[in-house]
């Protein structure tokens, strides 16, 4: 799929569920729905904290994936299941996203954090409906990994100027 050794282990998990989750809702693609599914199910590491602390309940979460997201209508290939446009736009933004604060992994809140500026995608359009932004998602996972708001996300080196 789109699998490197960045990924955290949660992070292949939730890559892992949103591939069970295309299977079973009968989809050929693994959309950003199918990944907000897989981070929902999971239910651990810093993008759940994230949701949980944002006041969203994941089975409420769940719900309203599943009620916005039509069962797909025949048999699929079990085999190698694509990630649709908008999904390979969102694990492209998670990967921005490690990049910009200055990781070199890429985890469940970088996942989070692509789904939500794949602003066209089913998953960012339901968390919007909810209450829930990127700049507060960004906010609550800086706050949890210990980085204050403002602070520089990459070593810098001094101004000074060697004469």
């Amino acid at each position: 799929m789109f699998l490197n050794d960045r990924f955290t282990e949660r992070a292949k998990r939730v890559l892992y569920l949103a591939r069970e989750e295309a299977i079973r809702l009968l989809h050929n693609y693994i959309g950003t729905e199918h990944l907000l599914l897989g981070l929902s199910r999971i239910g651990e590491g810093v993008a759940a904290m994230v949701l949980t602390n944002l006041g969203l309940d994941l089975s409420e979460l769940r719900q309203a994936v599943e009620e916005a997201v039509p069962p797909g209508r025949g048999p699929i290939s079990v085999g190698e299941i694509p990630l649709n446009a908008s999904a390979r736009r969102a694990m492209n933004y998670a990967f921005e996203e490690s990049k910009r604060l200055g990781h070199n992994y890429i985890g469940t809140e970088h996942i989070l954090l692509g789904i939500l500026r794949e602003r066209k995608g089913i998953a960012a359009q339901i968390l919007m409906n909810l209450g829930i932004e990127l700049e507060m998602v960004r906010e609550e996972a800086l706050r949890l990994l210990g980085k204050p708001e403002g602070a520089p996300t990459k070593s810098s080196k001094s101004q000074t100027r060697t004469l």
